[in-house]
């Protein structure tokens, strides 16, 4: 019973680390679905009455795709990598700070505001309660009353 508790331990140990990926949805959570997602269309257009020959619209179609399609995949394959590492990198950095770092602090801060707290509300308890309950003593007795003369 141990060693399959152990086995399944290993199992999901390993898979967090080698999840597998997408390779046809690559963007499931739609990051970049407005940002990036650009088209011929939506760069270069023509309005009626300044057309130019079909022919020139065609191959600038084609090449605006083509090119887009083959930069993009030079620079990543370039780029992607070492900017992965980078990216990697940073958010270990940040994730390392919001561990080590800020929540400790926040944690003792609120250990530290909340030690002042009863301070103040004790003090207020002993020395302003009873001042305002001797104030409304003294002024429940006050009768107001609203006569309208015309």
């Amino acid at each position: 019973m141990a060693d399959q508790y152990n086995t399944n331990e290993e199992k999901i140990l390993k898979d967090s680390h080698t999840k597998e990926i997408d390779l046809i949805n690559r963007d499931p959570k739609q990051i970049n679905e407005d940002v990036v997602k650009v088209d011929f269309e939506d760069v270069i257009a023509e309005p009626d009455g300044t057309h130019s020959m079909d022919g020139v619209w065609k191959v600038s179609y084609t090449t605006f795709t083509v090119s887009k399609y083959w930069c993009y995949r030079v620079l990543s394959a370039i780029f992607g990598i070492p900017v992965a590492l980078l990216w990697g990198f940073c958010f270990a950095c940040i994730s390392f700070c919001h561990i080590w770092a800020v929540m400790p602090c926040i944690k003792s801060y609120l250990i530290e505001t909340q030690c002042l707290s009863r301070i103040y509300s004790l003090c207020i308890h002993t020395f302003c309660d009873p001042l305002f309950e001797a104030l409304g003593k003294i002024f429940s007795s006050v009768r107001v009353a609203l006569r309208k003369e015309v």
